[in-house]
């Protein structure tokens, strides 16, 4: 015959193990009532220690618009101004900096103009992707910023300009300006096909013709160059490369000769500072195709007596 089994308060022990059940059953199946660790217990009422500390210290209690401040009167909205703050004021002297170095003397200081790439960098991804693509590409009518092909010129100072005042664009009374005349009922059909195929030839594409030739040189050489290599300072794109706006195929050259289309690029001096128009000129140069800027006629003068008296210091 089996012992008492039971404790004082009716509840089995079970034999095994020698632990009170919790004095449930469900088929058979009994719940031991074993406590829970030392360590366990402690570490979970400091946890709701620190909760009630919590609570009081730093904001806790949602409310309808804003929550509790805490005695301390931290926020993770306060820490963040401050961050941001630190991070504007870190930036501020980098940006005082560029806006008084003259643009073109950007390169001479590779620190300085790293910043100004990377700060451009920035302001190209919020403004200027939409048209020129992500990684400045371009499309059909957007031209294409990586490669050495430049409509208004590559340097640093004229994409400067571009960005400030635009092309064509509307209230900028500097904006870039330059249209290209419909030839449409100007020439016939013959024409048009001989001078479209003397434009292509100029890249490799196609053979001229002596109608087509002379036409190029009567209408079009005075703008484009008499061997098709633009005139940036016209805004006349070269003709003599593989690098289309609108496409080079007969069809769109026939096209632009008859209809031409024109496009529009807007002017961000009301809408960038000026800081930021220098930055964004710097990571346009910096994508591969940037032009450096012809000396100045000073500096070309002040290099030449320098080298003259180096010499004469040498031959004395």
């Amino acid at each position: 015959m089996m012992g008492n089994d039971r404790t004082n308060n009716g509840r089995r022990i079970d034999e095994p193990t020698g632990t009170e059940t919790v004095g449930h059953e469900w088929d058979g199946i009994e719940e031991l009532n074993t406590p829970l660790p030392r360590w366990w217990l402690w570490t979970f009422y400091a946890t709701i220690a620190w909760a009630a500390v919590y609570v009081v210290l730093y904001p806790a209690w949602p409310l309808i618009d804003k929550a509790t401040s805490g005695t301390l009167g931290w926020s993770s909205r306060g820490q963040l101004a401050k961050e941001m703050s630190a991070a504007d004021l870190a930036r501020q002297g980098i940006f005082e900096q560029i806006a008084a170095t003259d643009i073109e003397k950007l390169i001479a200081s590779p620190e300085l103009m790293g910043q100004a790439v990377a700060g451009g960098a920035a302001a190209f991804k919020v403004n200027c992707v939409q048209c020129h693509g992500a990684g400045a590409a371009g499309s059909a009518g957007y031209p294409n910023l990586n490669d050495d092909d430049w409509i208004w010129g590559g340097t640093l100072t004229e994409i400067e300009y571009s960005i400030t005042h635009g092309i064509r664009w509307e209230g900028a009374d500097a904006t870039r300006v330059n249209y290209m005349p419909a030839y449409e009922g100007m020439f016939d059909a013959g024409e048009v096909n001989a001078l479209a195929a003397h434009v292509l030839s100029l890249s490799g594409k196609g053979t001229s013709t002596a109608v087509g030739a002379t036409l190029f040189a009567d209408n079009c050489a005075a703008c484009h160059g008499p061997a098709g290599g633009g005139m940036p300072e016209m805004g006349a794109p070269a003709l003599n490369d593989a690098i289309w706006l609108f496409g080079g195929t007969e069809a769109e050259v026939k096209k632009q000769i008859l209809a031409p289309r024109h496009g529009v690029m807007p002017a961000w001096k009301d809408r960038l500072d000026p800081v930021t128009i220098k930055m964004l000129a710097a990571y346009v140069h910096s994508r591969g195709g940037g032009q450096q800027a012809a000396p100045a006629q000073d500096d070309v003068m002040a290099e030449t007596e320098v080298a003259q008296a180096a010499q004469a210091e040498t031959d004395g």
